[in-house]
């Protein structure tokens, strides 16, 4: 069964999910519609921002927001975040 799960894409769409969920949890109000976070990659989650004063507003607030990643998600086992622009973010959550 988890075979299947994993081949179907199933259990990354959970974890896509649960992904988005703590990121809503831990992001600051200011930015929670403003970002989308991306793929965790060596720990580092990439998070996409509407616009560079997001990234900035973000970097300020960096190290509370990691600490409430990892209290979210242990298993990710999320040290770092690094933002990239991406202009069609604003709109879709």
């Amino acid at each position: 069964m988890s075979r299947l799960m994993a081949r179907a894409g199933y259990d990354r769409e959970q974890a896509s999910a649960g992904l988005e969920a703590a990121w809503r949890d831990a992001a600051p109000e200011s930015l929670r519609t403003a970002s989308r976070p991306g793929l965790v990659r060596r720990g580092v989650l990439e998070v996409f921002v509407s616009h560079s004063a997001h990234v900035q507003e973000l970097a300020f607030q960096k190290r509370a927001v990691v600490a409430r990643l990892q209290s979210l998600l242990p298993t990710e086992g999320i040290t770092d975040i690094r933002c990239r622009l991406m202009a069609d973010v604003g709109g879709t959550t």
